[in-house]
């Protein structure tokens, strides 16, 4: 996220281009990009200020569709195109559409460095446990067991879980929404106010290759009692408030509780902090049917940027100055560029 005066105010009319959307009847992804389309301009952007960067697949055609720059790259490798334009031009709001095959099979590295080094930028992972695009095959999120062209007597693999593997990659911000919420414009509001890599997992509809899969929890009706939904400084309550995820301080694990009566302090319910990382961890690989689906803002606790540290460190070489940046960072300091040395 970048802190903008915008220019003018905008409608989600001005971020709608003149191209037709050539998705799937039905597909979540539509539902998606009217969210992005209205949220935009809650955020005080402009679209001269923005640019949507993606890969390969169904989600990546997303940039046709949003008046503002964009660039539809190669596979897996949208990550590298957007670390290069947050460097050319830091002023620009970067956003990064991706899906499940394309960030995590093909572009996996790429994903991965971009977190590490924390770009200042936002991720949003569709993720439909399938591949789309190319009609049909398995992906790294496919459950075990799911049949499709390239497995069909069922896939053998385990899952990847998109925010467990971006919170091993170093990632300060993930959360999670699903396509028809009405909850996923404020996570992506909470994605754009974080200043670095804000890693967003989505989960998408593809309604022709694996349709419904997520049933279970994002049916716009009846499933919101397997919905946990997260906010800061709030108790993790589900189910209408008639249960909890409270710490089992013996095996050291997440477990539901019975909440009576609104008594969520004696059932020992946790109150959601987006900055604890084990924490997040244990939600993140929450087992779904056991345990309700996490969603929301999972965690966010904000450090120096890479485009920050490598535009600083220019800044210094440039006027004949060292700057120990590697103390900076490891000390999770921030700085400004005075003189054209980092203030430390």
């Amino acid at each position: 996220m970048n802190d903008m005066t915008p220019v003018k105010a905008t409608s989600p009319k001005d971020w709608e281009t003149d191209q037709e959307v050539r998705w799937c009847p039905g597909c979540g992804d539509y539902a998606i990009l009217k969210a992005v389309q209205r949220t935009m301009p809650e955020l005080g952007s402009t679209p001269e200020n923005t640019v949507f960067i993606s890969g390969i697949g169904c989600s990546s055609r997303f940039p046709y569709y949003m008046e503002t720059y964009g660039f539809h790259t190669i596979h897996g490798r949208a990550p590298a195109v957007a670390t290069g334009v947050k460097l050319a031009n830091p002023d620009l709001d970067v956003w990064i559409i991706t899906g499940d095959g394309d960030a995590l099979s093909i572009g996996g590295n790429h994903t991965m460095h971009l977190l590490r080094r924390n770009l200042d930028c936002q991720i949003m992972l569709f993720n439909n446990e399938i591949y789309g695009l190319t009609k049909g095959q398995y992906s790294p999120t496919s459950r075990v067991g799911t049949t499709s062209p390239s497995t069909p007597y069922g896939s053998v693999d385990r899952p990847a879980t998109p925010c467990a593997f971006a919170l091993g990659s170093g990632a300060r911000f993930v959360a999670r929404g699903f396509d028809v919420s009405k909850n996923l414009p404020e996570v992506l509001k909470a994605a754009h106010a974080h200043r670095g890599a804000a890693f967003i997992e989505i989960f998408q509809n593809c309604i022709v290759y694996n349709k419904d899969v997520f049933e279970d929890f994002a049916a716009p009706k009846g499933a919101e009692d397997h919905q946990l939904w997260l906010r800061h400084g709030e108790p993790m309550l589900f189910a209408k408030g008639t249960k909890g995820i409270a710490l089992d301080v013996d095996a050291l694990t997440l477990k539901v509780v019975d909440v009576v009566e609104d008594d969520w302090k004696s059932a020992g319910v946790i109150v959601h902090d987006v900055t604890n990382r084990s924490v997040a961890h244990m939600l993140v690989e929450m087992r779904f049917g056991e345990f309700p689906m996490a969603l929301g803002v999972l965690y966010d606790d904000p450090r120096p940027t890479f485009n920050d540290a490598v535009i600083a460190q220019n800044v210094s070489a440039s006027a004949g100055k060292t700057a120990d940046l590697g103390k900076l960072l490891a000390k999770g300091q921030t700085w400004t560029v005075e003189d054209g040395h980092p203030e430390v």
